[in-house]
Formats: C-alpha cells, structure tokens, sequence
C-alpha cells in the first residue's frame, strides 16, 4: 500500500510538471522600415522577462525563448512606432515579417518617400529590391525593364527590347542627361557582350514607354533615364560567377568635396553558348571599365566627369549543327525535318567604344541650377568572316534523325564572306537649366553636335544547290549577294527643348515643345508634348494621367542607307539625304490604384495607347540586326493596352505581373497588301518577377523571372513583305530561377572566429538555373535554297538549361 501511494505520488507530479512546463519558442524573420528597406539595431524583447535581441543589418532577427502559456514581443527603435506581437504555445515556431511605421511627426515625409505617385509617363525603379534578378546578360538594368508592361525582349543574349512594337533603335538611353550610343554593326546577341549601364553605379532609374516629356531626345519608343550614385562613404564590392566578374569601389573624400566611383566588368558567355544547336569553338570576351568623378569648388559650383572604355572581342570557329524541327503537311499529319551543316572557317569581330562627358553646375540660389555639358562617342567595328558550310535538309526517317535520301529537300554548300569595317564619333555641346518656383519647374536646354562617320563595307555570298549556282543561269555563274561600299558622313545636328512642369489643386500638368535641325537632309521638326495628371480626393487612392504628343524618330546613319538590289543580286548603297524623320502621335490614358491587402501594398496600373505614325521607313530583323529600308515607304499604327499588378506578395519583398496585349501594323506605300504585321509585333506577352523566401529558411530568398510572348513575324530575305509570304516564329517561353543566401555577421559562429568581417561588410551567395524548362526559343532562322529557288526556313534555337554559381563580397 505505500508502494502504491508513493508511485501515485510520483506519478501526480510528473503529470504536473508536463502540464505546466514552459514551451520553447523559436521567432525570426527580418524588420522592415517604412521605405521597405532593411531595418537595422531595432531592439526586439520579451514583454516582462529578461529575452532580447537587435536585427542585424540585413533586418534579420532570432528570438528563442521559453513560455508557460502566452508572450508578447516588443520591436522598437528610435523614430518609428513601437510594433507588438502575440505568441503562445501553439506555435513553436513562429516566422514574421515585421514593418515599422514612423511615428507621427514624420509620417508625412514617410508616405512621401515610400509612396511615390506616378504623375508623368515615366515610373520609377526600386534598384535596391531588384539586384538578385536571374538572367544571363548578367542581371542589368534592361533585364528588369524586360519584365515590365509593353516591353518585349525574345533574346536573352541581347540587352535590347522593344517597346510597343517599336525597334530596338526607337529606345533612347540617357545617363546624367547625357544620350548614350552603341555599336552599329552588332549583327547577333552573341557579339553584344555587357550593355553601357553599370548596376553598381546607379542610384536612380526612371522608365517610360511612351509620351514621355520634351527634354528627352527624337525617339518614338521609350526612355531610360539612369543617374550615377555620388558615394556618401567608402563602399565597394567584388563578384565572379560563371559568365563573368566585376568589381566596384566608391570613396568620398574627408571634406565631402570630392566623390569618385569606379566600375570594372569582365563577361565571358562561352559557356551559355555551349547550349546552342550550332556547335563550335566559341571565345568571347567582353570588357567594361567606368568611372563617375564630382568635385564640389564651393557650394555653388559642381564638376563631374563621366567616362566609359568598353571592348568586346567575338571569335567563332563554327564546326557543324542539328537542327530539327516539325511542319504541317498538306495532308495534316506533320512531318519532321532536319537541317545537317558542316562548317569550315572562322569568324573574327572586334568593337571597341570610347565615351567620355564632363559637366559644369553652378547653382547660384536654391531656385536657379545651370549647367553646360560636353561629351564625345567614339566607336570603332571591325567584322570578319569567312565562313563555308555544306548542307543536307530532308525528312526524318526514324527517331534517331537519319534524314531520308528520298525525302530530300535541299542539298548544297554556301560561303559567306565579309571585311567590314565602322568608326562613328558624335560629339555634343549642350546648356541645360532648371528654375523652381513655389509651384513651378521650368527646364529648359539647348546642344549643338557633331556626326562623323567611315564605313567601308566589303561582302558578298555564294550559294549553290545540288550543284547547281544560285540564282540559277546556265550561261553565267552569279553571286547570291555581294556589296562593295565606302560612305563617309558629316554633319551637324541642332537641338533645344522648353518645358514647364506645375501643380493646381488636384492637377498636375507638364507641358513643352522639342526643336530639332539636321543639315544633312536639312528637315526642321517641332515637337509639342504634353502630360496631365489628375489626382481624385476619394477615399480610395487613384491617379489618372493622359499624354499626348508629336513624337519623331530622327534619322541616324542606319536609316538613312539605301540599298538598291537588281537582278544579279548586285547592291548598292545610297545615302538618302531626302529621307525625312519618321513621326508618330502619341495617345497614353493610364491609371494607378494603390491598396493594402492583407496588410501590405499594392499598386494596380493601367495604360491604353494609340500612336498612328507616317512617314515610317520599313526595316527587316535578323536576330538583333536590323536593315532598313532608307525610305520613307509606309504608314503604320500601334494600339494596345498594358496591365500591371506591383507589389508584396510576400513580405518585404517587391513582385509584379504584367499582361500585355498589342496590335501592331504597317501599310507599305507602293502594294497593294494593305496593313501588314510590323517586325516587332508581338500581340501579347505575360511576363512576371516573383520573389519569395524558403518556408522555414527566411534567409534564403528565392527570385523567379517568367516570360509567355507571342511569337514575331518572319519573312524570306530579299523576299517581298506580304501575308502570303509572313509566318511567326514558335511562342517564346523562359523561366529564370535564382536563390541567395547573404551572410553577415552572427550567422555561423566557426565563420566569425575567422574574422573575415572585420574587412567584409557580408558574404552573398547565389545560385541560378537559367531556362529552367528548357524550352527551345527561337531567334532567327537558317534560309535553304533548293534548285528552284524556293527558300525553306530553319529556325535558329536559342540558349538551354544552365546552371551558375554566384558569389559576391561586399566592404
């Protein structure tokens, strides 16, 4: 009987200790300030106990403490709202996201500066959200407009896009105000190599797709507008990955007179191009160095100077391709064919571009800036290549892409040549100024510049065809194509600008007119633009804006060659002093609606646009090569409309969607076809950037790019544009996917006794998978021609699944 009193004893009070035992709790996740941006030293403690802790400087924080029932967790820090989290025993493990307020003194400057409403055509990018982004040319600046509405990019070797069916030319690039250039005879995405725009050295970045103001240059398209960080303390960093390294450093000096930024790159894509159907010896190297320098002389009086060397060197020693793909038949049933190639010969380019712009400021008052500026471009091209393939094009036979001798189609060899070589140098002389007023911004801007160009042009093309010379004669042998050119150009361009931005009561309106001359087709061109805002006092928040203009596209070099084919395939080149500038009118009806769902912010945009345009000289796309007409043969039109949904699907994180849906036609003056699709209409494209953090694992962010377009419009070279002879290529499908993982100080205690942070500010480590369905993109097409010069077309795949490894190092 005291055996048993005793075990029942015992056995009440372990009873008691389980139901009463403390549980223990494990909180993270990472504070946010009102900016969305990372929130450092905020103190985090248990209401009546002893538990604390502070967020370290990527916001990250690790409570784990012990309750019997119920707790609340305090976050504070000087300036915001003090925030309060319950807990209980329920949940053991407990991932939040916490974002503090500041407090009510300043919580007007705080919606300011975290809510920015969009009260011109141009919208702002968040760089400091944005830098993790997954894409093979390296994650810059055009890789994060790719993403946004109206803007298409089916080339992820290439940092071009175009923006409601606008070519890769019709897209002005400005940085510090200044207009940037690239190479001319860049033919494919494989020679482009890193784009002019450094991400380390950006603090701003503005885009607009179209009505965009009147201080921005003679482009139909769009405008980036990119301005260079002033350092406010020492910072630099180095990374490497597969594709390339960079490095950066930025220092201000003692007396905060002096900021200089530094910028080196290095991109090597030899071994993305392993993926591609051609096969070959690939050697490509790609080299940046930038550099962004101020010295302030008194208060009043600012230098800068802005300098860029770039040099991207393309080797290619091609050795044979495979390539497959499937035809409707007449009957229904679809047939395989398969392109054989074998190649002998190599291909050697060189572009090499020099850049360099120094600015005056003088701010006499706080109402008064002034500034003169003065930059020059130089680009020197070379391209070389002498190329020779012999080709069998048939049927299928089996699955193991044996081509069936009586299926086929062409049999025959080729032989490319050319020796061309391009040096361009503009230079340019501008005044620019500002005046604030209470509720007024005047700008105003006047530039004179200077266009020289050399081009020599050497190339010509032999085809033939079951042994047989194309075009086919029996009393001669013709070549397929062949030019022989040397043009040299100089002239002189003129150009100003005035506008006046101002606000009344619920209105904000932004007017101005463009002014531009060009002593080589001597056409003088008047822009007038305008754009309205309209900001509703409802409880929701909405804006309204609409903008319209005459917009032109004012000729460079490309446009204004005209060459002439004849019957011999023989061209000639004519520069065509009578081509006038392309012009468009610009219809933008867009709207913003901003919400909180579920405790977090959204931002709903949407824009419908009209632009009608005459004028327009017709051109052809070959990869990113573009061929124009050097006429203005044609009237055109584009219609569409763009949504866009932005926000924080997961916390702390900025993700968006976008849909859009266009019509994009041309009307060639001398047929009779009507209105045909433009080279660049893609009818609609879905594109997505999605981030997110692993569940469980707060400190390894996820970043996802996703893009679905409608495939482009394609015709025969030489052929004539028409509805019988145009096609579309395959829809083009990728998704990118990356994750990173920063370290800093406290993460793992055996890396912090190697005091690596005494000199590195954090460790960031990524991986990536590049085309992570392996879809099979197109990017142009291979043309066979058969005895009868019927022309049958190959597509050229793009880039497949890769895999890279990032790591970067920040001081």
């Amino acid at each position: 009987m005291k055996i048993s009193r005793s075990f029942l004893l015992i056995l009440t009070l372990l009873v008691s200790v389980t139901l009463f035992a403390d549980t223990n709790m494990r909180v993270y996740g990472y504070v946010f300030n009102g900016d969305r941006e990372p929130a450092e030293y905020v103190t985090i403690q248990v209401l009546g106990g002893s538990v604390g802790t502070v967020s370290r400087s990527d916001g990250y924080y690790l409570l784990e403490f012990s309750i019997a029932d119920t707790a609340t967790i305090k976050f504070s820090f000087v300036g915001f709202e003090p925030y309060y989290y319950k807990v209980s025993t329920k949940q053991q493990r407990v991932q939040k996201m916490v974002y503090l307020n500041e407090s009510s003194v300043s919580l007007k400057a705080a919606e300011i500066s975290a809510y920015r409403d969009q009260l011109t055509s141009s919208d702002q990018l968040d760089l400091s959200k944005l830098q993790n982004m997954p894409d093979v040319s390296g994650g810059g600046i055009e890789s994060i407009i790719s993403t946004y509405a109206g803007v298409s990019a089916g080339n992820e070797l290439s940092s071009q896009y175009s923006v409601r069916g606008g070519s890769y030319d019709e897209n002005s690039v400005y940085v510090n105000d200044i207009e940037i250039y690239r190479p001319l005879l860049i033919r494919s995405g494989q020679q482009e190599g890193l784009s002019f725009i450094n991400p380390e050295l950006v603090s701003s970045v503005s885009f607009s797709a179209g009505g965009f103001e009147s201080k921005y240059g003679d482009k139909m398209a769009s405008v980036l507008d990119i301005k260079y960080k002033k350092p406010k303390k020492f910072e630099a960093s180095i990374s490497g990955s597969l594709l390339g390294a960079s490095a950066y450093v930025g220092q201000i000096s003692k007396n905060k007179k002096f900021t200089q930024i530094h910028g080196v790159r290095y991109k090597s894509t030899n071994y993305v191009l392993g993926s591609l159907a051609a096969k070959g010896i690939y050697d490509q190297r790609f080299f940046d160095y930038q550099t962004y320098m101020t010295y302030d002389f008194t208060s009043k009086w600012e230098f800068s100077v802005l300098g860029n060397f770039s040099q991207n060197s393309y080797n290619y020693i091609p050795d044979s391709l495979s390539q497959s793909y499937t035809l409707p038949s007449e009957d229904g049933v679809p047939t395989t064919n398969n392109l054989r190639v074998y190649f002998d010969g190599q291909e050697k380019d060189l572009f090499q571009t020099f850049f360099g712009a120094a600015t005056l400021k003088y701010k006499p008052n706080k109402k008064l800036l002034l500034s003169i500026l003065g930059s020059a471009f130089n680009t020197e091209e070379e391209i070389s290549y002498d190329i020779a393939g012999a080709y069998w094009l048939g049927e299928v036979a089996g699955d193991d892409n044996t081509i069936n001798t009586e299926s086929t189609v062409g049999v025959g060899s080729y032989l490319d040549f050319a020796r061309n070589k391009l040096r361009a140098t503009v230079k340019n002389l501008s005044h620019k100024g500002k005046y604030f007023a209470k509720k007024n911004e005047l700008e105003w801007g006047l530039s004179f510049q200077q266009e020289l160009i050399n081009d020599k042009i050497d190339e010509f093309q032999i085809r033939d065809s079951a042994g047989y010379s194309l075009p086919y004669n029996p009393d001669i042998i013709s070549l397929y194509y062949n030019l022989n050119d040397e043009s040299e150009l100089s002239t002189y361009r003129y150009q100003a600008h005035l506008q006046d931005a101002f606000k009344f009561g619920h209105f904000s309106f932004v007017g101005g007119v463009r002014a531009s001359y060009w002593t080589f087709n001597k056409e003088f061109l008047i822009s007038p633009r305008m754009t309205i805002a309209y900001q509703p006092d409802w409880k929701q928040d909405f804006v309204f804006r609409f903008a319209t203009g005459v917009y032109y596209q004012s000729p460079f070099y490309k446009e204004i060659r005209d060459t002439i084919v004849d019957n011999q395939r023989n061209v000639t080149v004519h520069l065509n002093n009578d081509i006038k500038a392309q012009r468009s009118l610009h219809f933008v009806l867009g709207s913003d609606y901003r919400f909180h769902w579920v405790e977090r912010p959204f931002k709903f945009s949407a824009e419908v646009y009209y632009k009608p345009a005459d004028r327009v000289t017709t051109y052809t796309v070959d990869n990113v090569k573009i061929v124009y007409s050097g006429e203005n043969d044609a009237v055109a039109y584009t219609a569409g409309i763009d949504l866009k949904l932005f926000g924080e699907f997961v916390p702390g994180t900025d993700s968006w969607v976008n849909l859009s849906i266009m019509q994009s036609k041309e009307d060639r003056l001398e047929d009779e076809y009507g209105y045909i699709s433009r080279p660049n209409e893609q009818r609609y494209v879905f594109s997505t950037f999605f981030q997110d953090f692993f569940p469980g694992f707060p400190k390894y962010k996820v970043h996802l790019k996703f893009i679905w377009a409608d495939g482009l419009p394609y015709w025969a070279p030489n052929a004539e544009h028409k509805p019988k002879t145009t096609s579309r290529t395959r829809t083009y499908k990728r998704v990118d996917i990356g994750t990173t993982r920063s370290l800093v100080k406290g993460d793992f205690r055996w890396l912090d006794k190697t005091n690596v942070f005494h000199l590195v500010r954090n460790i960031k480590l990524g991986f990536e998978v590049f085309n992570l369905l392996d879809f099979e993109n197109v990017e142009s097409h291979y043309w066979v021609t058969d005895i009868n010069s019927k022309q049958h077309a190959v597509p050229s795949t793009l880039t497949g699944r890769r895999f890279n490894i990032r790591v970067s190092l920040g001081f």
